[in-house]
């Protein structure tokens, strides 16, 4: 029987390794890498909106592998239905009763491929799934596998055939990333490196799922001082009364703040969390929970630069001295 593994070596060193083994396929994307992590280690979703080639899928597979979770791979097109995703309930011959069928959804990893070109009805199959890590089908509650992770990826809207994706749902998403084309050194080193992309099935991983749930519980006892939630919250509340903004963050938005915030600090070997936690997550945790008014966005205003304004504006926490638990 394995020893488990935080028995014997610190969570920053087990981040660290995780880290260094998905930079062989992602090759100069550390801080999305880092990113991606600390929305995993919330227990959390991740929507990935960028162009296609750059490694969206390559992220979720290795993800997955490295913490030792099955990953499933749903195409989401306009004529996928619920019961698609969540599971059906057939007629069994023999014995004249009805069984359920579990759908793709019970993995603890599931990759959801161009989600906004699926229908509203089909996207809101997924709602309960994201929060409360259960699904309901004829009136019968199944708990999904833990951990359970729903990786989405998105198309521009731009794009003929898209839909966009309720607010519920996007507040359900711990973060947005955006991956974006290698430098050229990077994408050259990518070429070198085809067969590893190939080979990730074949990895080692370093962690087990149920060691991953102990990084998320050792993640979640982080210590938030109270001028910290205080920051987070003045942050969150200030997009809610902002002028250009037609919805603002909401609770669960703070909530997910000073998750993050608090992953990033155990990523960083720390007990406690900082300020700079909150700064250099609060762009990725909060964007896609925005959403500028109608007048706003003919005047050509931007999400993200609202948010810079706001984060130049909410008085920083001075922290002399920090206690931890």
């Amino acid at each position: 029987m394995r020893v488990p593994i935080l028995l014997y070596d610190e969570p920053a060193k087990i981040l660290e390794r995780i880290a260094q083994q998905l930079e062989k396929v992602l090759i100069g994307k550390k801080d999305v890498i880092e990113k991606a992590l600390i929305a995993m280690l919330t227990g959390g979703h991740l929507l990935l909106e960028d162009a296609p080639g750059v490694g969206k899928t390559l992220l979720a597979r290795a993800l997955a592998q490295s913490m030792g979770c099955d990953l499933k791979r749903l195409q989401c097109t306009p004529d996928l239905m619920p019961s698609d995703i969540t599971g059906v309930s057939v007629l069994n011959p023999l014995t004249h009763e009805f069984e359920f069928r579990q759908g793709p959804l019970f993995t603890s990893f599931i990759l959801a491929d161009e989600l906004n070109r699926t229908t509203p009805k089909t996207q809101a199959a997924l709602l309960e799934a994201m929060e409360e890590r259960k699904v309901s089908v004829d009136g019968v509650t199944y708990a999904l596998p833990q951990p359970f992770h729903l990786i989405a990826t998105q198309n521009s809207l731009d794009y003929e055939g898209t839909y966009p994706l309720p607010e519920a749902q996007l507040d359900r998403f711990m973060m947005r990333l955006s991956i974006g084309y290698p430098a050229i050194q990077d994408e050259v080193r990518m070429l070198e490196r085809v067969r590893e992309q190939r080979a990730i099935e074949e990895w080692k991983p370093v962690v087990l799922p149920e060691e991953w749930l102990l990084l998320e519980r050792e993640a979640a006892a982080i210590h938030v001082d109270q001028s910290i939630k205080v920051y987070i919250v003045g942050l969150t509340s200030s997009t809610r009364n902002h002028p250009f903004l037609r919805s603002g963050a909401s609770p669960r938005a703070s909530y997910a703040l000073m998750r993050a915030a608090q992953a990033r600090a155990l990523m960083q070997g720390r007990s406690y969390v900082i300020p700079d936690d909150v700064k250099m997550l609060s762009i990725d945790v909060l964007s896609h929970r925005l959403a500028l008014t109608p007048q706003a966005e003919m005047a050509g205003h931007d999400v993200l630069h609202i948010l810079h304004e706001i984060l130049k504006q909410v008085v920083t926490p001075f922290m002399s001295h920090v206690s931890s638990r």
